[in-house]
């Protein structure tokens, strides 16, 4: 997944039609917008910043789950087979990105798959995707150097978060700076 913030308006269609397809309780988030402010006054700017699930390439989430019920697809999506999971939390201390939650009423570790049951059934891309007004998230194969994201990611310069971390995040951001993704990483912002 792709997100040019130099297109993103803060208008967070992308966390609204997130909790509509996947019937998202109150309080919590599969996605959501982070809005961080930057510069010095009187030069101070909002930045809108969307989160998600990274589908990390070696996500540490996985390894700690005592029963297996988070593990990564052939497809490159982190998915947590609700059947299995027990909501020990434990996916949740290991994610260095915050992106997971137990769910209030199931009970069961929830977070961002990229609507990989809307996508498999060949519905289009993920919600948060397909409703951006300004076209600020692609969705595509990054292995297929044919695709519109690859052929994006090869002529532009991206980053992602906390690629320290040694998970190899899959989640891609054009415009985001060391100032904004600390801020977003810190936990500062909305």
């Amino acid at each position: 997944m792709l997100f040019d913030l130099r297109r993103c308006v803060g208008c967070r269609a992308c966390q609204v039609s997130c909790k509509v397809e996947n019937d998202v309780p109150l309080g919590v988030y599969r996605t959501w917008v982070k809005e961080v402010e930057k510069g010095t006054y009187p030069a101070v700017r909002s930045h809108f910043i969307p989160i998600v699930c990274n589908q990390c390439d070696r996500p540490a989430c996985t390894r700690v789950c005592p029963v297996g019920a988070t593990y990564p697809m052939e497809n490159g999506i982190v998915y947590i087979d609700a059947h299995r999971c027990i909501g020990c939390g434990y996916c949740m201390a290991a994610c260095p990105y915050g992106v997971r939650f137990i769910h209030p009423t199931r009970g069961i570790a929830e977070k961002c798959d990229w609507c990989w049951p809307r996508v498999r059934d060949g519905q289009g891309p993920p919600a948060c995707a397909a409703n951006c007004p300004g076209g600020a998230i692609l969705f595509g194969d990054i292995e297929d150097p044919k695709s519109e994201i690859s052929r994006i990611l090869a002529r532009e310069p991206v980053m992602a978060m906390k690629p320290e971390t040694g998970n190899k995040p899959m989640a891609f951001y054009i415009g985001l700076d060391d100032e904004a993704a600390r801020l977003v990483t810190r936990g500062e912002g909305e």
